[in-house]
């Protein structure tokens, strides 16, 4: 069975002041249907590049990306995103903010009020229908993180793409839309790919941990698969993973290319 994506040769180039920078080199990847992967690195090592080329928020300058087959080429609905900033209209309730997708992909094909119970649908998914008509301005940081998932999930994508969707949270309310996450994730199935900069949520919610060497011209050093039941089929449980030794050893794993083996590299650099 093919995988669902595929990055082959992929490089990134971009044009400044100094003449070219090289961000990425090199990268071949593929990602299975129903699969959750996370990029992990340090800063500036080319982790959401990586993200917005299979966004299609920019192109590659070697290589190719393939969605399901398809050459990506820009943004689609075939792939939805959530930033680090949920990005959603101040003015517009959490139901229409999430209705703004909805109506892109799917209207045409469907009546208006499809289209409101696809929005309403999308925010009960994350736990929110008690905020469905409040403004972004009225809920929490943390609730506005889930109307950014409900509206990216609405669109019914192919692929969960997501740039650091936590980073700017508290770390209870980031555990709390973690567990959050799981439950998603094993209700509908979405295939994800996360660029996160915590060890620990990279094992607890991942298949897989791709590891970046350092930037410039970044590259995948090695790929970890994390021996845990996929999170699509069972939600893992914290507190019963913080002594479970393959979730220690996913974890060390993880630790030790990060500030080792890119500790060093980036020693030998200077």
């Amino acid at each position: 069975m093919k995988p669902m994506l595929q990055i082959e040769q992929v490089g990134k180039t971009f044009a400044t002041q100094r003449g070219p920078f090289v961000a990425l080199r090199d990268i071949n990847l593929q990602v299975a249907r129903g699969e959750f992967v996370s990029l992990i690195g340090h800063s500036g090592c080319g982790k959401s590049t990586l993200l917005n080329l299979v966004a299609g928020l920019t192109t590659p300058s070697t290589g190719h990306l393939l969605l399901d087959n398809r050459e990506l080429k820009g943004p689609g609905p075939d792939r939805g995103v959530v930033f680090q900033n949920h990005s959603l209209l101040p003015w517009l309730s959490c139901t229409d903010n999430v209705y703004l997708a909805v109506e892109r992909v799917f209207a045409g094909k469907e009546s208006r009020a499809q289209l409101k119970q696809r929005s309403l649908a999308a925010l009960e998914l994350v736990g929110l229908t008690h905020a469905k008509d409040k403004l972004p301005g009225e809920i929490s940081g943390g609730m506005k993180q889930r109307v950014g998932i409900a509206r990216a999930l609405a669109m019914e994508p192919k692929m969960l793409l997501m740039d650091e969707p936590f980073g700017a949270l508290d770390a209870l309310t980031r555990a709390r839309l973690q567990d959050e996450l799981m439950k998603i994730v094993a209700a509908t199935g979405s295939t994800v790919m996360m660029v996160t900069h915590d060890v620990d949520e990279a094992v607890l919610l991942s298949d897989r941990i791709v590891m970046m060497t350092n930037g410039p011209a970044a590259t995948i050093g090695d790929v970890l698969s994390v021996p845990l039941p996929p999170v699509r089929e069972t939600p893992r449980k914290r507190l019963e993973l913080a002594h479970e030794p393959k979730y220690l050893q996913a974890r060390e794993a993880v630790l030790e290319f990060l500030y080792n083996k890119q500790a060093h590299v980036e020693k030998e650099a200077a």
